[in-house]
């Protein structure tokens, strides 16, 4: 604003007198200009809050559905099911992700679980689960449900593998507490898994309105199974039979996890963090969107429907999809969408590369959880990575 150049103090030699002193108008205009200021800057501040605060507190039914539809490209592929992560570092980065970045803006993210550590820590008002496989919409979509049937952590983990709750769990249990009661649980009876299936049919469908297809429906029922088949113990591989299975880190490793000091941050570490998940898909704020991070609609209809309110990415988890849009030759359209999404100097990417662990811990790369670390995260500036667009259509 050049007025405010105005407000820079004259160069004073000994002796001289201001000429705001000798001059009472000029010293009251002088006070008009520094008033005027602050009345444009409390009105921009203002301006910005209410731009915030235009992103809804909560989405009906139908908005909800209609905003993963209009958003999603058609089914694409991927080499797995990719039911869980197999990063079992993903949360060493969240204490210098929750410092270089605001609590309560907008989240994105690509795969399964690891996202919703993420959102616990973060508590975004708003969350958009773009991935490439209508498959993992599926996922998202058990998840809401299960999410909005249980009354706390142990109730959900009886939910999601279709076991008897033990006794003696409360709010104030451990991760490591809940699934070590659940690993004496006997595998539920097909009876229960059924039901168990019918409550989240029905949540979806019959409270909720969605209109599923059958294809939906299937593929919810295909994913839940597998819980249910693998109970605690599912991993990055378990769908795919017997290949790899002992080379990944479990759900109950995952759950238990640590970051880098030793404090348990995954959603499922306190009641707090699960109340986070609970509430944002209670008021339909989680929305599963199917599409190519490169590819023309999705990224780019989550980025108008945001400018549209006046938000700002906070951070983008990416898991390793940028290897692979490397392979495909389709990084430069990425990240021209990514340049088209509504960014500031603090949005953050949530990356993650090859490599097992970090050094120095659990016997340096590949090392820890006996080989089955998986993927390690690490931070990156998207408004920076942004710039390797050269133009934004």
């Amino acid at each position: 604003m050049t007025t405010l150049g105005l407000l820079r103090p004259p160069t004073l030699t000994p002796g001289h007198t201001p000429s705001s002193q000798r001059n009472p108008r000029a010293l009251a205009w002088g006070s008009a200009v520094v008033l005027l200021a602050l009345v444009l800057a409390a009105a921009l501040s203002r301006f910005a809050i209410r731009a915030a605060e235009t992103l809804p507190s909560r989405l009906t039914d139908q908005e909800f559905w209609s905003l993963s539809q209009d958003s999603s490209e058609p089914n694409g592929f991927f080499q797995s099911d990719n039911l869980l992560s197999n990063e079992i570092w993903l949360q060493w980065v969240i204490p210098d992700l929750v410092k270089r970045t605001s609590l309560g803006g907008v989240y994105m993210g690509v795969g399964p679980e690891q996202n919703f550590t993420y959102i616990s820590a973060l508590k975004p008002k708003i969350v958009f689960l773009p991935d490439i496989r209508r498959g993992n919409l599926d996922l998202q979509l058990m998840y809401k449900a299960i999410f909005e049937l249980s009354s706390d952590r142990a109730d959900f983990v009886a939910r999601l593998f279709s076991r008897k709750r033990p006794s003696g769990l409360s709010d104030k249990s451990t991760a490591a507490e809940i699934f070590d009661a659940y690993a004496l649980v006997e595998t539920g009876s097909a009876d229960v898994y059924k039901q168990n299936l019918k409550a989240i049919d029905d949540e979806l469908t019959v409270k909720r309105h969605l209109p599923l297809s059958s294809d939906d429906l299937d593929g919810i029922d295909y994913v839940y199974d597998k819980f249910f088949e693998f109970g605690p113990n599912i991993n990055y591989g378990s769908s795919q039979g017997n290949m790899n299975r002992g080379r990944f880190v479990t759900y109950a490793d995952l759950m238990e996890s640590t970051d880098a000091n030793g404090v348990a941050r995954s959603y499922l570490a306190t009641e707090e963090n699960f109340k986070v998940l609970k509430d944002l898909e209670e008021k339909n704020l989680m929305i599963p969107v199917v599409g190519d991070l490169s590819g023309a609609k999705a990224v780019r209809a989550i980025g108008r429907y945001l400018k549209e309110h006046g938000a700002t990415v906070t951070a983008f988890y990416l898991s390793n999809v940028e290897q692979y849009l490397q392979r495909s030759n389709t990084m430069g359209r990425f990240l021209c969408n990514v340049a088209a999404l509504p960014l500031d100097d603090h949005s953050t990417f949530i990356r993650s590369q090859n490599g097992g662990g970090p050094r120095g811990f659990g016997g340096g790369f590949g090392g820890g959880f006996g080989g089955r670390g998986g993927l390690m995260s690490y931070l990156g500036s998207m408004k920076d990575d942004a710039k390797a667009c050269s133009s934004v259509r």
